[in-house]
């Protein structure tokens, strides 16, 4: 049902989905280090997300028939500058991430395969939330890195995000 190009794309894209689960635990485990639990929150629910859309193309692309061929994933960097850096990299990943999705819908739009244009429009929309997330932390970071309460606080509001599964997941 699924082209042996479109199946290769998604497969590309459930290795992408798992190495930012693995780039967000390193940022997760930068602000652990520095006794930023909140904001350390915050990076291991992005993990779990990430997690989660690679099981929903995992899902998807069995369910198509497609051939799943789990990829390699790279080491992602454990040494960040600084609170701002790792946020501005998160932003900039979310970003590569929105590009990915994008070429693998204009790919399928290509071939007439609505199926997978049509499962993908959930990836698109959270891609907009995770972008505009991204940024408003970004902006957030800026204001509030050398200011040591006005940090504690963003680390609390940070400490109150779950992770909530897709029940379609």
């Amino acid at each position: 049902m699924v082209s042996e190009k479109i199946a290769k794309l998604i497969n590309e894209q459930i290795a992408h989905e798992q190495y930012a689960a693995q780039y967000y635990l390193s940022m997760s485990a930068w602000f652990s280090g520095k006794d930023l639990d909140g904001i350390a929150n915050y990076f291991r629910v992005q993990s779990k997300e990430e997690l989660m859309h690679a099981d929903k193309m995992f899902d998807y692309l069995n369910d198509v028939g497609g051939e799943i061929i789990i990829g390699e994933i790279a080491k992602p960097p454990h040494e960040f500058d600084n609170a701002t850096d790792i946020f501005e990299k998160a932003l900039a990943h979310e970003k590569i991430v929105t590009k990915s999705i994008f070429n693998i819908v204009k790919n399928a739009n290509e071939e007439g395969d609505f199926a997978t244009t049509s499962f993908l429009q959930w990836f698109i929309n959270e891609q907009v939330e995770e972008e505009a997330s991204a940024s408003q932390y970004v902006t957030k970071i800026k204001m509030v890195c050398d200011n040591p309460s006005a940090l504690y606080l963003f680390d609390q509001e940070l400490a109150q995000r779950v992770f909530t599964p897709d029940p379609a997941a």
